[in-house]
């Protein structure tokens, strides 16, 4: 059975890579909007892992990300944020909040792959051994 991912994102170009690149290994699940997100969430679903963009119209990245772990039942589920920002590191260590991963878009699709590869496998280590 395939890995759930969860994919936020209002780019279709960068979603149509996420899923040529994902969907062969992955369960995708895609979303445009952290509010679609949070509702999709709420119904009770469960990702192993959350890719979003910073940027969104509405409901951003930051914000998203942030109500999630604030909450205690997704606080340990592993993010990767994307930007095209260019001050994007020095924004993600303003953050109180923990981003597991983030990478500039665009970004390299087999090094995308390396990082959920490893936070996945953390994951489950850290799962095995509580």
């Amino acid at each position: 059975m395939k890995k759930q991912l969860l994919i936020v994102d209002d780019e279709l170009s960068i979603l149509k890579l996420l899923n040529f690149v994902l969907s062969k290994e992955y369960d995708l699940i895609i979303k445009n909007s952290g509010v679609e997100a949070l509702s999709w969430l709420e119904q009770g679903n469960d990702p192993e892992l959350i890719i979003s963009d910073l940027h969104m119209p509405y409901f951003d990245g930051s914000s998203f990300i942030r109500n999630l772990k604030i909450s205690g039942y997704y606080r340990d589920t592993p993010v990767i944020l994307l930007s095209g920002a260019d001050d994007l590191e020095d924004r993600v260590s303003k953050m109180n909040f923990k981003v597991e991963s983030f990478m500039q878009k665009p970004f390299n699709p087999t090094k995308l792959k390396a990082v959920i590869t490893d936070l996945l496998t953390r994951k489950n280590d850290f799962e095995l051994s509580n």
